[in-house]
């Protein structure tokens, strides 16, 4: 595979070229900085000696759901990725203090938990969604997707079985995300436009890849605000934490600088 593609050389240059020329947003017409939560489980996670290794991720529903509310009476407001990307690149703005709430995998309780408490605030979500977990105990059905494809969310691809995409043949690869993206598509007829690596682990073929499947952007677990400088291919996120009082949220989110330094390119 081509080594920095050029599809994302454009890419990158075209975003570029946007933040150097972009005036500075008025309170109303709000096109800066989105920090982008990140959520797995919406329970507690299981006691000794049966917790998992992925217990930090699991955030009870009660918990979830005082963060989510906090945050709208500090007057945030649910986004999805398109509608940043979309005010990134001259489309319509977004409102005053945007916030984006993604969830990995697709579990149950990202239905039953999450979608009612964003149903509540009338904020969408984004559904970082492995093709494998669908329809399986323990994972969202495909009537459940669909429903909150109506409700407004955006589905991304989280690949076909959650491997470690810098440890996969070219062929695997592609059919991790390429051929995901369009099983995504095909199943729930949507656009599928940002992808969500396993484990946040990426490569620049594997990034080469995303870009050559047709892909905006994708979403990393490095910790950040994402901007309208990130590069699109590595959006950083804020991983919400169990022990993350609504307060506690609030003051994270606040305590990341805003990265509005132009795209540095990289060079071939």
């Amino acid at each position: 595979m081509v080594h920095l593609s050029t599809v994302r050389v454009w890419c990158l240059s075209a975003l570029a070229a946007l933040v150097l020329a972009a005036p500075a947003s008025a309170a109303n017409d709000y096109r800066g900085p989105v920090p982008i939560l990140t959520y797995h489980e919406l329970r507690s996670a299981p006691k000794p000696p049966r917790s998992p290794s992925s217990a930090s991720l699991w955030v009870p529903g009660t918990r979830f759901s005082s963060q989510l509310r906090g945050l709208a009476r500090a007057g945030y407001h649910g986004v999805t990725l398109s509608q940043v990307w979309a005010a990134w690149h001259d489309g319509p703005a977004l409102p005053s203090r945007p916030v984006v709430v993604s969830f990995d995998d697709g579990y149950a309780a990202q239905y039953s938990t999450g979608a009612r408490v964003l149903r509540s605030l009338r904020w969408p979500g984004v559904l970082n969604l492995e093709v494998s977990r669908v329809d399986v105990r323990g994972g969202l059905s495909s009537a459940q997707v669909r429903a909150l494809v109506k409700r407004g969310w955006e589905i991304a691809s989280h690949t076909y079985t959650h491997p470690d995409l810098t440890k996969l043949s070219a062929a695997d690869l592609q059919h991790e995300v390429a051929d995901s993206r369009a099983e995504l598509q095909r199943r729930f007829g949507v656009d599928v436009a940002f992808f969500c690596y396993p484990f946040g682990r990426t490569s620049s073929e594997v990034e080469d890849a995303v870009a050559l499947a047709g892909y905006s952007g994708a979403t990393t677990v490095s910790a950040g605000v994402a901007a309208p400088s990130s590069d699109p291919l590595e959006l950083p996120r804020v991983t919400v934490r169990p022990r993350d009082t609504a307060t506690a949220l609030s003051k994270r989110l606040a305590a990341f600088p805003a990265p509005m330094s132009p795209v540095r390119l990289r060079m071939l």
